[in-house]
């Protein structure tokens, strides 16, 4: 339970702005590793569950603004999935580095000071680190949060840094590396959040299915998903566990 006097500071540095980078849930377009493993359907719908609790993860954190960031072509259907409930914005380019660079140079131009970049399949993240890095941003000119295989589930900063999100290395398990290089190139100081782990292989949905088992209320619509496609999950730790 947090006391007054942070729920007041929160309040009067109301500038912090959560931005989700999402995809619309299109058959084929997400979550596409994993699709090599489970059924295309879903795929689809397990997609759709990690957004919508990743959405209510972010509404969860009170005086900070939330919104979408996503390729053009998914505006419209982000935006009815939704319910028009938060601002959808377009990214400028293709990709993950030119949807990064499209964060931080349209919130910046709004106004916002501190934004953070956050992926849509961490809905398990605990409110209390989005919390801690926005905290850290008032100290640094950076926040990472990195994932266990090498990449970054959430970048924060007070200013656009075009050059940060160079397209090499993005996606790949050296992607924080070769952030944190970019970063030392530009004098920029870094803090980091908690270590943590995003959805993209088999394993990593293995790991989920047993948190949500003992705590369902952390992500409950994807909890909910592993109810529905049990038996496509119970085949899926099978064919791990002979490996």
């Amino acid at each position: 339970m947090k006391s007054s006097s942070q729920t007041n500071e929160r309040s009067r540095d109301g500038d912090c702005t959560l931005v989700i980078m999402a995809k619309a849930p299109k058959p084929g377009s997400v979550k596409t590793r994993l699709a090599q493993s489970l059924p295309l359907p879903a795929v689809t719908a397990l997609y759709r569950c990690l957004l919508d609790d990743t959405m209510a993860l972010a509404r969860s954190l009170g005086a900070v603004e939330v919104a979408i960031m996503c390729p053009a072509s998914d505006v419209d259907e982000l935006a009815r999935l939704l319910d028009d409930a938060v601002q959808v914005v377009a990214q400028k380019g293709e990709g993950l580095a030119a949807g990064l660079t499209s964060v931080f140079a349209h919130f910046v131009q709004a106004g916002r000071q501190r934004i953070i970049a956050f992926n849509s399949d961490s809905p398990h993240l605990p409110a209390s680190v989005l919390e801690a890095a926005f905290e850290i941003l008032t100290r640094r000119d950076v926040v990472v949060g990195p994932t266990h295989d090498g990449g970054y589930y959430l970048i924060g900063a007070k200013a656009t840094h075009p050059t940060l999100f160079e397209a090499d290395g993005m996606g790949t398990w050296n992607a924080l590396e070769a952030l944190l290089a970019r970063a030392r190139a530009l004098e920029l100081s870094v803090g980091f959040t908690s270590s943590f782990y995003d959805i993209d292989v088999a394993d990593d949905l293995i790991q989920l299915f047993a948190e949500l088992r003992h705590a369902p209320a952390r992500a409950p619509r994807t909890a909910a998903w592993f109810t529905e496609w049990h038996e496509a999950v119970a085949q899926l730790r099978t064919g791990i566990g002979n490996l």
